[in-house]
Protein backbone atom coordinates (compact mmCIF):
# COMPACT_ATOMS: atom_id res chain seq x y z
CA UNK A 1 0.00 0.00 0.00
CA UNK A 2 1.30 3.46 -0.90
CA UNK A 3 1.61 5.38 2.34
CA UNK A 4 3.83 8.37 1.53
CA UNK A 5 3.10 11.54 -0.42
CA UNK A 6 6.76 11.47 -1.46
CA UNK A 7 6.17 8.33 -3.51
CA UNK A 8 7.16 8.99 -7.15
CA UNK A 9 3.82 7.67 -8.42
CA UNK A 10 1.93 10.07 -6.14
CA UNK A 11 4.04 12.99 -7.33
CA UNK A 12 3.41 12.07 -10.95
CA UNK A 13 -0.36 11.85 -10.45
CA UNK A 14 -0.36 15.33 -8.92
CA UNK A 15 1.67 16.57 -11.90
CA UNK A 16 -0.76 14.96 -14.37
CA UNK A 17 -3.66 16.65 -12.59
CA UNK A 18 -2.03 20.06 -12.66
CA UNK A 19 0.00 20.25 -15.89
CA UNK A 20 -1.35 19.98 -19.43
CA UNK A 21 2.26 19.66 -20.64
CA UNK A 22 2.80 16.54 -18.50
CA UNK A 23 -0.41 15.01 -19.82
CA UNK A 24 0.67 15.70 -23.39
CA UNK A 25 4.19 14.34 -22.89
CA UNK A 26 3.02 11.16 -21.17
CA UNK A 27 -0.10 10.70 -23.29
CA UNK A 28 -2.12 10.18 -20.11
CA UNK A 29 -4.92 11.83 -18.15
CA UNK A 30 -6.71 11.30 -14.84
CA UNK A 31 -10.35 10.47 -14.16
CA UNK A 32 -11.59 10.54 -10.58
CA UNK A 33 -14.55 8.69 -9.16
CA UNK A 34 -16.46 5.46 -9.26
CA UNK A 35 -18.64 6.22 -12.30
CA UNK A 36 -15.70 7.42 -14.36
CA UNK A 37 -13.81 4.21 -13.54
CA UNK A 38 -16.67 1.80 -14.16
CA UNK A 39 -17.47 3.39 -17.55
CA UNK A 40 -13.84 3.66 -18.69
CA UNK A 41 -13.04 1.60 -21.81
CA UNK A 42 -10.72 -1.26 -20.86
CA UNK A 43 -8.17 -0.41 -23.53
CA UNK A 44 -7.80 3.16 -22.21
CA UNK A 45 -6.88 2.11 -18.65
CA UNK A 46 -3.19 2.40 -17.76
CA UNK A 47 -3.26 2.17 -13.94
CA UNK A 48 -5.71 2.44 -11.05
CA UNK A 49 -5.24 3.82 -7.54
CA UNK A 50 -7.71 2.76 -4.86
CA UNK A 51 -8.05 4.42 -1.45
CA UNK A 52 -7.99 1.94 1.42
CA UNK A 53 -11.58 2.99 2.25
CA UNK A 54 -12.71 1.72 -1.18
CA UNK A 55 -11.15 -1.73 -0.95
CA UNK A 56 -14.37 -3.31 0.32
CA UNK A 57 -16.47 -2.11 -2.65
CA UNK A 58 -16.75 -5.45 -4.43
CA UNK A 59 -18.28 -4.09 -7.66
CA UNK A 60 -15.36 -1.73 -8.10
CA UNK A 61 -12.69 -4.20 -6.99
CA UNK A 62 -13.92 -6.89 -9.36
CA UNK A 63 -13.02 -4.65 -12.30
CA UNK A 64 -9.94 -3.15 -10.61
CA UNK A 65 -8.28 -6.57 -10.26
CA UNK A 66 -8.20 -6.97 -14.04
CA UNK A 67 -5.68 -4.14 -14.34
CA UNK A 68 -2.48 -2.83 -12.81
CA UNK A 69 -3.44 -1.17 -9.51
CA UNK A 70 -2.21 0.02 -6.13
CA UNK A 71 -3.93 0.64 -2.83
CA UNK A 72 -3.28 4.04 -1.26
CA UNK A 73 -3.56 5.22 2.34
CA UNK A 74 -6.58 7.56 2.64
CA UNK A 75 -4.64 10.70 3.58
CA UNK A 76 -2.19 10.26 0.71
CA UNK A 77 -5.02 9.49 -1.70
CA UNK A 78 -6.65 12.83 -0.85
CA UNK A 79 -3.44 14.61 -1.84
CA UNK A 80 -3.43 12.82 -5.19
CA UNK A 81 -6.90 14.06 -6.10
CA UNK A 82 -8.10 17.26 -7.71
CA UNK A 83 -11.43 17.23 -5.84
CA UNK A 84 -12.22 18.33 -2.28
CA UNK A 85 -14.10 15.12 -1.44
CA UNK A 86 -12.49 12.23 -3.35
CA UNK A 87 -14.58 9.16 -4.11
CA UNK A 88 -11.84 6.66 -3.38
CA UNK A 89 -10.74 5.65 -6.86
CA UNK A 90 -8.54 7.34 -9.42
CA UNK A 91 -7.97 6.01 -12.94
CA UNK A 92 -4.97 6.84 -15.12
CA UNK A 93 -6.04 6.64 -18.76
CA UNK A 94 -4.30 6.73 -22.12
CA UNK A 95 -5.33 9.72 -24.19
CA UNK A 96 -7.42 8.69 -27.21
CA UNK A 97 -6.22 9.74 -30.63
CA UNK A 98 -8.93 10.65 -33.13
CA UNK A 99 -8.60 11.49 -36.80
CA UNK A 100 -10.73 14.08 -38.59
CA UNK A 101 -12.65 11.28 -40.29
CA UNK A 102 -13.71 9.82 -36.93
CA UNK A 103 -16.05 12.79 -36.53
CA UNK A 104 -17.42 12.52 -40.06
CA UNK A 105 -18.58 8.90 -40.20
CA UNK A 106 -22.25 9.80 -40.39
CA UNK A 107 -23.77 10.85 -43.70
CA UNK A 108 -25.18 14.07 -42.18
CA UNK A 109 -23.04 14.78 -39.12
CA UNK A 110 -24.05 17.10 -36.29
CA UNK A 111 -20.89 18.82 -35.06
CA UNK A 112 -19.93 21.30 -32.36
CA UNK A 113 -17.07 23.70 -33.09
CA UNK A 114 -15.69 25.44 -30.01
CA UNK A 115 -13.52 28.52 -30.50
CA UNK A 116 -11.27 29.65 -27.63
CA UNK A 117 -13.59 28.19 -24.97
CA UNK A 118 -11.79 28.58 -21.65
CA UNK A 119 -14.08 27.33 -18.91
CA UNK A 120 -13.55 23.60 -18.17
CA UNK A 121 -17.13 23.22 -16.93
CA UNK A 122 -18.51 24.62 -20.18
CA UNK A 123 -16.36 22.36 -22.35
CA UNK A 124 -17.24 19.25 -20.34
CA UNK A 125 -20.93 20.09 -20.22
CA UNK A 126 -21.04 20.61 -23.99
CA UNK A 127 -19.49 17.16 -24.52
CA UNK A 128 -21.95 15.56 -22.09
CA UNK A 129 -24.95 17.38 -23.58
CA UNK A 130 -23.66 16.54 -27.04
CA UNK A 131 -23.82 12.83 -26.31
CA UNK A 132 -27.41 13.24 -25.12
CA UNK A 133 -28.36 15.18 -28.25
CA UNK A 134 -26.64 12.76 -30.61
CA UNK A 135 -23.73 14.87 -31.89
CA UNK A 136 -21.16 13.19 -34.10
CA UNK A 137 -18.15 14.90 -32.53
CA UNK A 138 -16.61 18.06 -31.13
CA UNK A 139 -13.97 20.23 -32.78
CA UNK A 140 -11.90 22.57 -30.60
CA UNK A 141 -9.50 25.29 -31.67
CA UNK A 142 -6.01 25.01 -30.19
CA UNK A 143 -6.74 28.00 -27.94
CA UNK A 144 -9.48 26.08 -26.11
CA UNK A 145 -9.13 24.58 -22.66
CA UNK A 146 -7.31 21.22 -22.62
CA UNK A 147 -9.98 18.54 -22.89
CA UNK A 148 -8.01 16.28 -20.51
CA UNK A 149 -8.12 18.92 -17.76
CA UNK A 150 -9.53 17.11 -14.68
CA UNK A 151 -12.41 19.61 -14.40
CA UNK A 152 -13.39 19.02 -18.05
CA UNK A 153 -13.25 15.26 -17.52
CA UNK A 154 -15.49 15.46 -14.44
CA UNK A 155 -18.02 17.67 -16.21
CA UNK A 156 -18.35 15.17 -19.08
CA UNK A 157 -19.64 12.53 -16.60
CA UNK A 158 -18.17 9.79 -18.82
CA UNK A 159 -19.24 11.19 -22.19
CA UNK A 160 -15.58 11.93 -23.00
CA UNK A 161 -15.20 8.17 -23.47
CA UNK A 162 -17.79 8.11 -26.24
CA UNK A 163 -17.73 11.45 -28.08
CA UNK A 164 -14.80 11.88 -30.49
CA UNK A 165 -12.97 15.22 -30.34
CA UNK A 166 -10.38 16.83 -32.56
CA UNK A 167 -8.24 19.96 -32.19
CA UNK A 168 -7.89 22.31 -35.16
CA UNK A 169 -5.83 25.42 -35.79
CA UNK A 170 -8.85 27.70 -36.18
CA UNK A 171 -12.41 27.81 -37.49
CA UNK A 172 -11.43 29.13 -40.92
CA UNK A 173 -9.01 26.25 -41.62
CA UNK A 174 -11.62 23.74 -40.40
CA UNK A 175 -14.18 25.21 -42.79
CA UNK A 176 -11.71 24.76 -45.64
CA UNK A 177 -11.04 21.13 -44.65
CA UNK A 178 -14.75 20.34 -44.60
CA UNK A 179 -15.50 22.02 -47.92
CA UNK A 180 -17.53 19.84 -50.22
CA UNK A 181 -18.81 17.67 -47.35
CA UNK A 182 -22.26 19.23 -47.31
CA UNK A 183 -21.80 20.63 -43.81
CA UNK A 184 -23.37 24.01 -43.09
CA UNK A 185 -21.64 26.22 -40.51
CA UNK A 186 -24.01 28.16 -38.24
CA UNK A 187 -22.79 30.65 -35.67
CA UNK A 188 -24.65 31.60 -32.52
CA UNK A 189 -24.18 35.38 -32.68
CA UNK A 190 -25.73 38.56 -31.31
CA UNK A 191 -26.04 39.80 -34.89
CA UNK A 192 -27.89 36.69 -36.01
CA UNK A 193 -30.58 37.38 -38.57
CA UNK A 194 -32.93 34.48 -37.86
CA UNK A 195 -34.00 32.89 -34.60
CA UNK A 196 -32.28 29.54 -34.16
CA UNK A 197 -35.57 27.63 -34.52
CA UNK A 198 -36.22 29.09 -38.00
CA UNK A 199 -33.29 27.27 -39.60
CA UNK A 200 -33.07 23.64 -40.73
CA UNK A 201 -30.44 21.37 -39.20
CA UNK A 202 -31.50 18.12 -40.85
CA UNK A 203 -28.47 18.03 -43.18
CA UNK A 204 -24.81 18.19 -42.14
CA UNK A 205 -24.55 20.89 -39.46
CA UNK A 206 -21.73 22.49 -37.48
CA UNK A 207 -22.60 24.91 -34.67
CA UNK A 208 -19.95 27.50 -33.80
CA UNK A 209 -19.68 28.48 -30.12
CA UNK A 210 -17.28 31.26 -29.10
CA UNK A 211 -15.31 32.39 -26.09
CA UNK A 212 -17.29 33.00 -22.89
CA UNK A 213 -16.39 36.68 -22.65
CA UNK A 214 -15.72 37.78 -26.21
CA UNK A 215 -17.89 35.46 -28.29
CA UNK A 216 -16.73 34.34 -31.72
CA UNK A 217 -13.86 36.12 -33.46
CA UNK A 218 -14.78 38.13 -36.56
CA UNK A 219 -12.93 35.57 -38.69
CA UNK A 220 -15.02 32.71 -37.33
CA UNK A 221 -18.29 34.63 -37.68
CA UNK A 222 -17.37 35.53 -41.27
CA UNK A 223 -16.67 31.85 -42.02
CA UNK A 224 -20.19 30.88 -40.96
CA UNK A 225 -22.78 30.20 -43.64
CA UNK A 226 -25.45 31.73 -41.40
CA UNK A 227 -25.59 33.74 -38.17
CA UNK A 228 -28.40 32.68 -35.85
CA UNK A 229 -29.61 34.09 -32.55
CA UNK A 230 -31.33 32.80 -29.45
CA UNK A 231 -34.09 35.32 -28.60
CA UNK A 232 -33.70 37.02 -25.21
CA UNK A 233 -36.13 38.70 -22.84
CA UNK A 234 -35.31 41.38 -20.29
CA UNK A 235 -31.82 42.86 -20.32
CA UNK A 236 -29.99 39.60 -20.97
CA UNK A 237 -27.69 39.86 -23.99
CA UNK A 238 -26.45 36.29 -24.23
CA UNK A 239 -26.46 32.91 -22.52
CA UNK A 240 -23.72 30.83 -20.95
CA UNK A 241 -21.81 29.02 -23.73
CA UNK A 242 -22.84 25.52 -22.61
CA UNK A 243 -26.48 26.58 -22.24
CA UNK A 244 -26.55 28.11 -25.73
CA UNK A 245 -24.87 25.04 -27.19
CA UNK A 246 -27.42 22.78 -25.50
CA UNK A 247 -30.37 24.72 -26.92
CA UNK A 248 -28.95 24.49 -30.44
CA UNK A 249 -28.01 20.81 -30.21
CA UNK A 250 -31.42 19.80 -28.93
CA UNK A 251 -33.22 21.81 -31.60
CA UNK A 252 -31.16 19.92 -34.19
CA UNK A 253 -31.99 16.64 -32.43
CA UNK A 254 -35.70 17.52 -32.41
CA UNK A 255 -35.69 18.27 -36.12
CA UNK A 256 -33.79 15.11 -36.97
CA UNK A 257 -36.18 12.93 -34.98
CA UNK A 258 -38.91 14.68 -36.93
Amino acid sequence: MISSAQNTQVKNIIKLNQKAKARREQGLFIAEGRKMFLEAPDDWIEKIYVAESMLEDEEVMKKVRRFSWDAVENGVFRQMCDTQTPQGILTVLRQPSYELEDLLKEEKPLLMVLEDLQDPGNAGTIIRTGEGAGVSGVFLTKTCVDITNPKVIRATMGSVYRIPFFYVEDVVSLKQKLQGRGIRFLAAHLQGKNSYDRESYEDGTAFLIGNEGKGLTDQAADAADCLIRIPMCGQVESLNAAMAAGILMYEAARQRRG
